[in-house]
């Protein structure tokens, strides 16, 4: 990939205004005096593999590449992050492009798996026409201890200095990696739940940071989805701010994934692994 890999390190506390908001102005329902906030901005990107149009996501537009290579892995179009071979990114204003070039092999199966899509009927799910595509057939993950409670102690204060968009204007969602050590490592946020996971998986990937016995966070809400791509990222513990869906328990269940709910005023619910006690 020709794209330059950015430093790992922890934000600052305080950030100057993000490069991906812009402020607008507005005026109370009742009051004509004009006010002005900042807004978090999206764009519309192409995403295109050896030429052939693939989708196109509104996302932020921030940490392209690495949404690239996560919503490549995440969605199961690559096996690894070795079958990309190059990244290209283009485009202007609310109109940006990324041509990717992967391996024979993975296009072969995305060839595949757009000929399966033909001719059936929605299922409801984003870029899903079929619903094989929507219950794939993933590995088991070979468990993993549960994190340590103090892990956890704090941690919807302690996240904030990974979410400089948010505080700033509000509107986007934040996923944060913390490591075998409790150390918060890496975060990325984006207008979609999905993308921000996404951004943060290909963040872990191009950085080559070990996720070995470490675990991701999330701040939207726990659907299918988003257990689907920390599975597929061999990412073996899933916090969660918000209450997860019951598929998403008995998806993270039956594939080994620590599943964890973070209430805002209660302890850490662990929906997975099912205790004797636990439906």
């Amino acid at each position: 990939m020709n794209a330059k890999r950015p430093a790992c390190a922890a934000p600052a506390l305080e950030t100057p205004a993000p490069a991906a908001s812009q402020t607008y102005s507005y005026c109370d329902l009742q009051d004509t005096e004009s006010a002005s906030t900042a807004l978090a901005e999206e764009v519309a990107l192409a995403i295109s593999y050896n030429g052939i149009s693939q989708a196109v996501m509104l996302v932020t537009p921030t940490d392209l590449e690495d949404f690239i290579v996560g919503f490549s892995l995440g969605s199961g179009i690559i096996e690894d992050a070795c079958d990309i071979y190059d990244l290209q990114l283009s485009g202007s204003g609310s109109a940006q492009y990324a041509q990717v070039t992967i391996a024979n092999r993975a296009f072969w199966n995305l060839k595949q798996q757009r000929r399966q899509m033909a001719g059936t009927s929605g299922c409801g799910l984003c870029g899903v026409e079929a619903v094989e595509q929507a219950l794939p057939d993933l590995k088991v993950l070979p468990g993993a201890p549960l994190p340590p409670a103090e892990w956890l102690d704090g941690l919807r204060q302690r996240i904030g200095a990974f979410q400089p968009l948010g505080q700033y204007s509000g509107a986007v969602h934040a996923a944060v990696f913390m490591n075998s050590q409790g150390q918060l490592l890496l975060g990325r946020e984006d207008i979609g739940r999905h993308n921000a996971l996404d951004k943060l998986i290909g963040g872990l990937i191009r950085q080559k940071i070990p996720t070995t016995g470490g675990l991701a966070i999330v701040t939207s809400r726990c659907s299918l989805e988003l257990i689907q791509k920390v599975l597929r990222a061999g990412i073996q513990t899933l916090v969660s701010l918000s209450s997860p869906t019951g598929l998403a328990v008995q998806w993270a269940r039956r594939h080994n994934l620590n599943l964890i709910h973070l209430p805002q005023k209660s302890a850490p619910r662990v929906y997975s692994p099912a205790t004797e006690n636990q439906a």
